[in-house]
């Protein structure tokens, strides 16, 4: 069976072709700058030469297309017909309460999908883009939806209700859902596999860091807390988002400077976090060279964002009384050495006995950065929620055949 994992945003469309009988990606790639004559097609087929090509791409339905086409084309593509791709699984951002686990997508799913814009106005409508332009091209093909907040859904209410008058949750459903949910799962199930252990007897703090970032508390296999909130604002300090803070500052800010609600907004999703307290860039790597270099807003924005991330290993070490292990992933996790290292060394009050060596050794590879006398093991895990989507349609679309 082939399956096609797309990711739909505003004006991009990310895809990978996977064929599940040998767990091989056959093709992958993104269209950007959906919406303009210069739109780019950026194709990676498996053992041939990567493709790329700018034409005029104004909607979602044409960008789908343009990536059926180079699928099957006798140079670049894999396949010898469309008929060949089996089923199509999306990621959603958000799937509110309704959701707690992936399903086939049925009118009933798009309606509901529909009535949870309001809490993900930047991502569920160009998920359901997506979805409406693989049923124009491919009408009748199966699709699958896998959402972020899923994995969350197993939180207890003491975890995810705010301390807000609780007619905000019953009316309009205010709470925490935590996102980067297909991430954590998939990544503490691997950890669990690299220490040769029973998932449900483990504590993990699985950090997902990336431009944006999250960190999860998960036990037993179930996520129990996690650092985003109603929105992927909140927790962690980011790239270009602020995370945590006093909510005063909003109202407060908002009066003295002059500012509507949408450029607070703005300004605290935008142009926060790294970007903002160092003056020179959202990208880790870019921090360190900076501060290696002696630039000291580059060296405060490192800091502080790795103290906040130190905050969160102890709070959920705390609320799960104890952690067996502490899991890296996404970009920043996988890749910036420093980062692991800065955190790691605020520690050893867990039992951390840090693995400097080990630490800078190898990247995209599973790997333990502590010592074989540590308490609480220390794991890089490259995570992959493209499979993880992909095998979720795969378990629902091979339900449903007879």
């Amino acid at each position: 069976m082939n399956i096609l994992v797309i990711n739909a945003g505003s004006s991009s469309v990310k895809y990978q072709l996977y064929d599940m009988e040998n767990a091989k990606v056959l093709a992958k790639g993104r269209v950007e700058r959906i919406g303009m004559d210069t739109a780019i097609l950026m194709h990676e087929p498996a053992n041939k030469a990567e493709f790329h090509k700018v034409d005029e791409i104004l909607e979602h339905t044409t960008a789908i297309r343009r990536v059926l086409d180079v699928l099957v084309h006798p140079e670049h593509g894999v396949l010898t017909s469309i008929s060949q791709i089996d089923a199509v699984g999306h990621r959603v951002v958000h799937g509110g309460e309704s959701f707690k686990n992936s399903v086939l997508v049925t009118d009933e799913v798009k309606k509901e999908i529909r009535r949870l814009f309001d809490l993900a106005p930047l991502h569920n409508p160009a998920h359901m883009l997506g979805i409406t332009a693989v049923e124009v091209n491919m009408p009748g093909v199966p699709q699958a939806v896998v959402f972020d907040t899923a994995f969350h859904q197993s939180m207890p209410a003491k975890a995810y209700l705010y301390p807000v008058p609780m007619a905000l949750y019953r009316k309009h459903k205010v709470r925490r859902y935590g996102f980067h949910g297909t991430s954590h799962k998939y990544v503490s199930e691997r950890a669990a596999a690299f220490l040769g252990r029973p998932l449900e007897q483990l504590k993990l703090i699985t950090c997902h860091i990336g431009n944006g970032a999250s960190c999860a508390a998960v036990w037993g296999g179930q996520s129990v807390d996690t650092s985003m909130g109603m929105t992927p604002l909140e927790g962690l300090m980011m790239g270009t988002r602020s995370g945590d803070l006093d909510p005063a500052i909003v109202p407060f800010v908002m009066g003295k400077e002059d500012l509507t609600i949408g450029e607070v907004s703005s300004m605290l999703n935008k142009h926060s976090g790294l970007q903002a307290i160092s003056g020179i860039s959202s990208d880790m790597r870019e921090i360190v060279e900076a501060m290696e270099a002696g630039d000291k807003n580059a060296t405060m924005a490192f800091e502080m964002y790795a103290y906040r991330l130190r905050k969160y290993i102890g709070a959920y070490a705390a609320a799960m009384n104890g952690v067996d292990a502490i899991v890296f992933t996404a970009g920043v996790g996988e890749n910036s050495a420093p980062l692991r290292k800065a955190v790691c060394e605020g520690l050893s009050f867990l039992g951390v006995n840090f693995d400097e060596e080990a630490n800078g050794q190898g990247r995209g590879i599973e790997k333990r950065i502590t010592k074989l006398d540590s308490r609480v093991e220390v794991l890089v895990i490259p995570t992959n929620e493209e499979w993880v989507i992909a095998q979720d349609t795969y378990r629902l679309v091979k339900s449903q055949t007879p």
